[in-house]
């Protein structure tokens, strides 16, 4: 089989990441690896139609609370929540103290536990808050934001599926992607994303570019300490835990940009 396109990545990516009816025309292992590795572009994508319609709100005259709440509410309808419910699915599972396997029932099952509730409430706040006190700074801030949020919470999952990283189940979007991505292109996905979040900060001064660096770099790192306790309770990795990686490295590049904006 040819080697897969650049848009066979692209179709890969945003069919599986996103609602956008795109037509994925190949579903095999060198077709997820050029779709995970053009997964921070789905991001990007995201991020831009988020910001944009914070950055509309206030022009209308909206409070940065409510731009904050429009901003989260467009990367939940973009995915159809699947993001959201793979964050609540894991906090089931891990909240749940069985062993791997009766865990993995439970992130299966169709309803929310208690604590899946308590992780959505949680996170949603958090998301809002941060955003509304970096609108309420400016708009650039907060559409830089989520930009940067919505780019660096799906480079995690191109670090999530690098070699090495093994699948939980032997079906799903786990299965599927688990180890597709050599180190070396993990690596230079966090670079180019790193290396893009920092030059947006440049309008501000070097304190701005360090601030961005550091959002990202935090962002992957709770990501990665969330992605190794999950392959240690699980076994490795499935849809619902990349789900929750997104969820949770979009919470913190949005918490490190808004308590770094106060420390300026």
């Amino acid at each position: 089989m040819p080697r897969p396109t650049p848009a066979d990545g692209l179709r890969f990516a945003f069919g599986t990441l996103t609602v956008v009816p795109v037509r994925v025309r190949r579903w095999d292992r060198e077709a997820a690896r050029a779709g995970m590795l053009c997964a921070p572009l789905v991001g990007l994508a995201v991020g831009l139609a988020a910001a944009a319609t914070g950055a509309a709100l206030l022009a209308l005259g909206a409070s940065p609370l409510l731009a904050a709440v429009a901003t989260v509410a467009v990367p939940a309808a973009g995915t159809r929540g699947l993001h959201l419910d793979g964050l609540a699915d894991i906090a089931d599972g891990l909240g749940s103290g069985k062993p791997a396997e009766g865990a993995l029932r439970v992130m299966k099952q169709s309803d929310i536990g208690p604590f899946g509730v308590i992780t959505l409430v949680l996170v949603l706040f958090a998301q809002v808050a941060a955003l509304s006190e970096l609108y309420d700074e400016s708009w650039a801030h907060g559409a830089t934001a989520a930009l940067i949020a919505a780019t660096t919470a799906r480079l995690a999952l191109t670090l999530a599926a690098r070699t090495g990283v093994p699948p939980a189940r032997p079906e799903g979007l786990g299965a599927a992607v688990a180890g597709t991505v050599p180190t070396r292109g993990a690596v230079a996905a966090l670079v180019a994303v790193t290396v893009a979040a920092a030059a947006a900060g440049l309008p501000g001064g070097a304190p701005r570019v360090v601030h961005h660096t550091a959002a990202v770099l935090l962002g992957c790192a709770a990501a990665g300490l969330l992605l190794r306790h999950c392959v240690r309770r699980f076994g490795g990795i499935t849809g619902d835990v990349f789900g929750g990686l997104a969820e949770t490295t979009a919470t913190t590049v949005l918490l490190v940009l808004a308590l770094g904006h106060h420390a300026q």
